[in-house]
């Protein structure tokens, strides 16, 4: 969970263009070219399962421990079991099939099996509902680096939204939209700002006066870009009254080429004193989650008002959209303009609508539909006899 995984997403998508040249790891992603022995599909792998194993090493560590209190014992447990539902959750939207593991035993480890998608998302809903009742209901700091009651709720709905559980994700949804602590936001150019009050979760620079990675990642000052830039297609998406496209992307140009990126973040190096964290979880996303599980219940009056919320923000007038398949669709499109660059939701979406091999190809000439889905890396396959490999790779 780190702003590399919005750069691989958005460039494994259609959000992110890569100009670079000499990064292999860039250039596979992003012509979908990856391979067993990519070095960043490995990485990613045995990043996330060493946090898993952070992570249950807390819990082990504070149940049997006899030196804290028990209020302090039943919050860092209900975080580390909070991030570990959250790193598996992006290990199986990329992978699908994965172990889901809950214990230090590195016996017990070594030889696990992948398990299908739906037992992981079980596992996934079982350890969340545990950090709802386990985290304090009140963030422990006022910057919403700690994840609270919230924090656990917001990716619960993420998580029943992904499954098909639309009455689930539409309460959990509810259950932070409720909640008199966040405040919408209205003025577009405050929404990424470290006090923003429609944040719920967020990362902190690792040094006060640092701002978020996606500033130093994202922003450059000259074409071509170093790294990546925005798509073009992207940009030209957005209707030319929506706020986003004015405020949330930059073009410049060389008086020929013109080029895109992303400006949600606006700091690009130190500012003395923090000004922008990296916002993993906001209030505009439950809306657009709660919009389209109460569409898809045929809850069409109350899926439009929250879709409308998210609009309105934007500058933009209340969707037209009537139907139920009208109003995902629309809710489908609003959740590209809204959440681009962030964390992968671009992909992510694709796949669970089933737009990706109909969208992806298009712009991605080598697009196959087993690219779905990430190859598990080639060390694990040798390291584990139990572990097998994804189709087409």
């Amino acid at each position: 969970m780190t702003t590399g995984t919005s750069v691989s997403l958005g460039m494994y998508a259609d959000e992110q263009v890569y100009y670079g040249t000499s990064d292999e790891n860039s250039s596979f992603l992003f012509n979908n070219t990856l391979l067993a022995n990519t070095p960043s599909v490995a990485q990613l792998w045995n990043e996330s399962y060493h946090i898993i194993y952070c992570a249950n090493a807390v819990i082990a560590g504070c149940t049997d421990s006899v030196a804290l209190s028990a209020g302090d014992k039943k919050q860092f447990i209900g975080e580390a079991i909070f991030v570990r539902a959250l790193v598996h959750f992006y290990l199986t939207n990329l992978y699908g099939d994965v172990p889901y593991i809950t214990t230090t035993d590195y016996k017990t480890n070594t030889m696990v099996e992948r398990m299908p998608v739906a037992t992981v998302y079980e596992s996934i809903i079982a350890d969340l509902n545990q950090a709802v009742v386990s985290l304090p209901e009140n963030y422990s700091t006022a910057d919403r680096v700690r994840p609270n009651r919230s924090t656990a709720s917001a990716m619960l709905a993420r998580v029943y939204l992904y499954a098909g559980d639309w009455a689930e994700a539409s309460n959990a949804a509810s259950a932070v939209l409720n909640n008199t602590d966040y405040v919408l936001e209205n003025d577009i150019e405050k929404i990424f700002l470290k006090e923003c009050k429609s944040t719920i979760w967020q990362f902190a620079p690792k040094l006060e006066g640092n701002n978020a990675d996606e500033g130093s990642t994202f922003i450059f000052e000259s074409g071509p870009p170093p790294f990546v830039g925005l798509s073009p297609e992207l940009f030209h998406s957005f209707a030319d009254n929506d706020l986003r496209k004015t405020h949330w992307i930059t073009s410049l140009t060389n008086g020929t080429d013109i080029w895109y990126h992303a400006n949600k973040y606006k700091q690009n190096g130190n500012t003395g004193s923090s000004v922008e964290y990296s916002i993993v979880f906001r209030l505009a996303e439950q809306y657009l989650i709660r919009a389209e599980a109460r569409a898809r219940q045929g809850e069409l009056i109350g899926a439009k008002e929250d879709l409308n919320v998210v609009r309105h923000t934007a500058g933009l007038p209340d969707t037209d959209a009537v139907t139920s398949v009208d109003i995902i669709a629309a809710v489908l499109m609003e959740r590209r303009f809204e959440l681009f660059t962030e964390y992968g939701h671009r992909f992510f979406d694709l796949k669970r609508s089933g737009l990706i091999d109909t969208i992806l190809p298009i712009v991605k000439p080598g697009w196959n539909t087993s690219d779905g889905l990430w190859p598990i890396p080639e060390t694990e396959l040798l390291a584990n006899p139990n572990l097998t490999q994804n189709p087409g790779y």
